[in-house]
Formats: C-alpha cells, sequence, structure tokens
C-alpha cells in the first residue's frame, strides 16, 4: 500500500468515525471511544507525514551531495584541460593568465560604469533643478525691485503731498 492510499483510507476512517458520533450524540462512553480513536488516527497520520517529510530530507540531502561532487569534479575538469592546452602551446598559459585579468576587469568596470552613469543622471537631475531655481529666484528678485520700486515712488508722492499739506498750514 502506498503512503498516499495509506492517507487515504485513515481519512476515510477519520470521517466514518465524525459520522458515526453524531449520530450517537448522548452516548458518553460512544464518544470517549471515538474521540480515542480519532486521536490515534491522527497521531499515525502525523507518523506518516514525519515519516514522509524524513524521506524527502534524506532524498534532498543526498541530491545535494551528490550536486557538490559534481562541481567539484567539474572544477577538477576545467583545471585537466588548462594543464593540457598549456602543454600544446607554452604562451598559451600567458594568455590566459592576461585573458583572466581582461575578464577581472571588465567585471570591475561594470558596476562602475553603472555608477558613473547612476551619478551623471544624479548630476544632471540636481543641475536641472538647480537651474529651475536660480530662474526662480531671479524672477523674485526682479519682482521685489519692482515693488520696491513701486514702494518708494509711493512713498515719495504720500511725502510730496504731505509736505504740500504742511506748507498750505504755514
Amino acid at each position: 500500500m502506498t503512503t498516499q492510499q495509506g492517507c487515504e483510507q485513515q481519512q476515510v476512517q477519520v470521517l466514518k468515525m465524525n459520522s458515526g458520533a453524531i449520530g450517537n450524540i448522548g452516548s458518553p462512553v460512544k464518544d470517549d471511544r471515538d474521540e480515542e480513536l480519532s486521536r490515534s488516527v491522527f497521531s499515525a497520520f502525523r507518523a506518516k507525514e514525519e515519516e514522509i517529510e524524513k524521506r524527502k530530507m534524506a532524498v534532498k540531502e543526498r541530491v545535494l551531495s551528490q550536486l557538490g561532487r559534481m562541481e567539484e569534479e567539474t572544477k577538477r575538469l576545467a583545471e585537466i584541460r588548462e594543464e593540457l592546452e598549456a602543454l600544446q602551446d607554452p604562451m598559451r598559459k600567458e594568455i590566459a593568465f592576461i585573458r583572466k585579468r581582461i575578464d577581472t576587469a571588465n567585471k570591475e568596470l561594470r558596476p562602475l560604469g553603472l555608477t558613473c552613469q547612476k551619478k551623471e543622471k544624479e548630476y544632471k537631475e540636481v543641475l536641472e533643478a538647480f537651474d529651475e531655481k536660480s530662474k526662480e529666484k531671479a524672477q523674485l528678485v526682479a519682482k521685489l525691485m519692482e515693488l520696491v520700486s513701486e514702494s518708494e515712488r509711493l512713498r515719495l508722492k504720500k511725502l510730496e503731498e504731505l509736505s504740500k499739506d504742511i506748507e498750505s498750514l504755514g
């Protein structure tokens, strides 16, 4: 019997017990037996679930172990291949070394390039915001100068009127 069939059979038994418990309301002895039976079925079900989980974890560990060995073997094969190629061409080793350094430089350049682009974008955005604020400030200064000039003109006019009023009184 498979684990799934066992689980299904236990579920059917639980359903039978539940339907029997509903039909025999009022019988405490029968209720206790039903409850005890359902507990034992549930604990058996839980035990099987735990067993399944343990087996699953064991299989997972074996697969991970085999994957680790395969990775190690792949690295070792790559090293052997490099050694064979070095035997074929004496300059091959130096070429491979320089290629590795170029690859390393490329790997280092990529994030630096991205950072540079990001900073340039930020700089342009900040510069644009600065220009906008500078224009806004210039407009506000011009408006202030206009208001100050208008205020001075009105004050001079008022001062002249007061001066005429004083002369007419005197």
